[in-house]
């Protein structure tokens, strides 16, 4: 099985795919989505990020897209608003692929990769980087982010993989 998880940003959209064989996670791929400069309209970041997507989706056909849910700071609505456009195109080409996205709240993320809801960047890259048996850490942070809501969903998926994971690491 393979799934892909999306970071979204207007800049920087992180993408990250694994696969799973049996409990063994496996990174395929991760990369940066440009979603250009903050100079250039809205609409032309949207369809970049919109082209970038469907053609991950359809280059490594993943059968599930783990998002991150919109997150709102009360100082900064706006930022808010903007992210609900870029997660509006990535679930369009979800959509347009026929791959079910499924979303999770960065604090769950968190939780089931550190257990604390409110990890560092840093910790969800040593966990990602320890998870996947990888020689170094995922960067930049948007990759390992992604990477991280991946995992989340195959864990949430495998409750019992997960608790096989955490007697092993302990």
């Amino acid at each position: 099985m393979r799934i892909i998880g999306i970071d979204p940003g207007l800049q920087r959209t992180g993408y990250g795919l694994i696969e799973i064989n049996g409990s063994k996670l496996q990174l395929v791929e991760g990369g940066i989505i440009s979603g250009g400069k903050s100079s250039l309209s809205l609409e032309k970041r949207l369809e970049s990020i919109y082209k970038g997507v469907q053609e991950v989706l359809s280059e490594y056909r993943p059968e599930a897209l783990a998002l991150e849910q919109l997150f709102s700071h009360y100082n900064h609505p706006y930022t808010a608003v903007l992210m609900g456009h870029a997660r509006g195109v990535i679930c369009l080409a979800a959509a347009n692929s026929k791959t079910p996205v499924f979303s999770y709240a960065a604090t769950k993320v968190k939780n089931m990769l550190t257990g604390h809801g409110r990890a560092s960047k840093a910790q969800i890259q040593l966990s990602v980087k320890s998870r996947l048996k990888l020689n170094v850490i995922p960067e930049p942070n948007d990759i390992a982010d992604a990477l991280a809501l991946a995992i989340c969903h195959w864990e949430n998926m495998n409750p019992i993989s997960n608790e096989q994971y955490s007697l092993v690491k302990s």
